[in-house]
């Protein structure tokens, strides 16, 4: 038995008549303090369960969100009454709707081929015998089909002029002028390969791989690459053209997302810079994730909000950026921040706090339906708000929906600032569509081997995205702009070649 065992031993009643009065003094003064160390050792003890408690509980509300992350549904949407219908359409065993049209009239803008079927030896009559003829009648059915991609070599014959008098000057024909002047490959393989990887996010190596599969065997994966950057480079007055429609837009989109560098330079987290307006799309790489970068587009800018997520970069970009705006006497930015992040937060939520968290869901598609006023959203944020001060002291804090109320509550004042007018933007939902292509391309491609190759990737990214923005076909847009750049004429920014093809037709 050791020293300590002792303490918790019973005192013999005999002994206690032997102690003096100083004896006893020292013996309660002992107990006291040992029943005081007893009581902090038994709050540390339930400080210590009620932490591994909390520590349980919110590693299982992690292990919910993740597993609903790898298992679960990918899309944030919710179900729409359209799929409700559907499915009492099925258990009523309603009949289903009219099929879809014919490939003529579904796609009445590629090329239709008529191919007429007879018969190479005419059957004769079964009731009289005789020789049938065609009746001119057809019995008609369509199906959509494609023509393989083929690969041609052009030989260019430059003709020769010469004087049948004298025959001393031979005039010969200049080479057109091309993308990379001398090169093996035509623009329009150029063109093609720069689509490819860009637009249809096909690594060089896969783009070679069916080249092969087409007979085209040993095409030199880096002189491909090589010609992209070729084309980035022609495509340069477009490039700043597009940056100077997004610095002159008066609501200007943000976002960024890791890119890696291979190889070129030191630093291999790089960031891909997106900004967007409602018809152009912007892009930049840099070695780093500084609010410095959007610090020195919005100081250009003739913007009135930044529309980004809560990220503080954005927050001291708009505060440098403001400061020397104030000092030109221009109009301060202001920072409107994005629902889709505050109601992902929520959804998040929803396998640990069901009913709580479908609350906050069900007001943002109240708020997301296609007819409601600017008011009847203020109205509706107000009671998200009282409803989000109600359940953060009822919540823990580091829960799930604990921090998505506090990111609710906390940047509730930019989250509701597109209130103020009917042509602000709910969301950053159209900068983050932009961003996709960068971010499946950085999967398939892994990233970029030097910095030109940052340069060219930020160049074609900023062309193929403003193209869809337009609606407009990146491989006719990128021919038409080579050959009027190729020619010294004046090259159009997608959303200029689609007001003039609108002009004109």
């Amino acid at each position: 038995m050791n020293e300590q065992d002792y303490l918790f031993e019973p005192i013999p009643l005999n002994k206690l008549d032997t102690l003096s009065k100083d004896d006893f003094k020292v013996l309660v003064q002992g107990l006291q303090d040992t029943v005081l160390q007893l009581r902090k050792f038994n709050e540390e003890l339930k400080q210590r369960e009620q932490d591994r408690s909390a520590k349980e509980i919110l590693l299982e509300q992690q292990y919910i969100v993740l597993r609903s992350q790898f298992f679960g549904r990918s899309s944030e949407r919710r179900p729409s009454e359209s799929l409700k219908e559907a499915h009492k359409r099925e258990q009523e065993k309603l009949p289903p709707k009219q099929r879809v049209q014919l490939p003529s009239l579904r796609y009445p803008h590629i090329p239709l081929i008529e191919k007429h079927v007879e018969l190479k030896e005419i059957p004769g009559c079964t009731c009289c015998g005789k020789i049938l003829v065609d009746t001119e009648m057809t019995e008609d059915s369509e199906q959509l089909s494609v023509i393989p991609k083929k690969f041609i070599v052009i030989r260019l014959k430059k003709h020769k002029y010469g004087c049948e008098s004298c025959h001393e000057t031979i005039v010969t024909v200049p080479t057109p002028p091309r993308i990379k002047p001398g090169s093996s490959y035509g623009d329009e393989l150029i063109i093609d390969v720069a689509v490819a990887k860009y637009d249809y996010l096909l690594p060089i190596e896969r783009y070679v791989r069916m080249a092969e599969d087409l007979g085209v065997t040993g095409l030199p994966q880096q002189s491909l690459i090589e010609t992209t950057h070729y084309l980035a480079d022609l495509l340069m007055p477009i490039y700043e053209g597009i940056k100077n429609e997004v610095l002159a837009a008066q609501v200007l989109h943000a976002d960024e997302t890791p890119h890696r560098m291979l190889e070129g330079d030191k630093k291999k987290s790089w960031y891909l810079w997106g900004f967007s307006c409602e018809k152009s799309s912007y892009f930049e790489l840099h070695s780093t994730r500084s609010g410095e970068v959007a610090s020195k587009l919005l100081t250009e800018a003739c913007a009135r909000y930044l529309v980004s997520d809560v990220y503080s970069g954005y927050k001291k970009a708009l505060t440098d950026a403001n400061r020397e705006r104030a000092q030109k006497g221009l109009a301060q930015i202001e920072n409107l921040y994005c629902n889709a992040h505050a109601r992902r937060k929520f959804n998040e939520s929803k396998d640990v706090f069901p009913a709580e968290s479908e609350y906050f869901l069900d007001q943002y598609e109240r708020i997301y339906k296609a007819g409601a006023t600017r008011e009847e959203m203020r109205v509706i944020f107000t009671e998200m708000h009282a409803r989000a001060l109600e359940l953060v002291l009822e919540v823990p804090e580091k829960s799930v929906l604990g921090r998505g109320l506090s990111y609710f509550l906390k940047n509730y004042e930019g989250l509701t600032r597109y209130l103020e007018s009917e042509n602000l933007p709910l969301d950053n939902n159209s900068q983050e569509r932009q961003m996709r292509n960068p971010v499946v391309g950085r999967k398939t491609w892994y990233g970029t081997h030097s910095k030109r190759g940052a340069k060219t990737a930020a160049v074609m990214f900023t062309v193929i995205e403003s193209c869809k923005l337009n609606g407009l076909n990146s491989n006719e847009y990128l021919e038409a702009q080579v050959e009027n750049l190729n020619y010294n004429r004046q090259a159009q920014t997608p959303a200029e070649f689609k007001i003039l093809n609108t002009q004109i037709q």
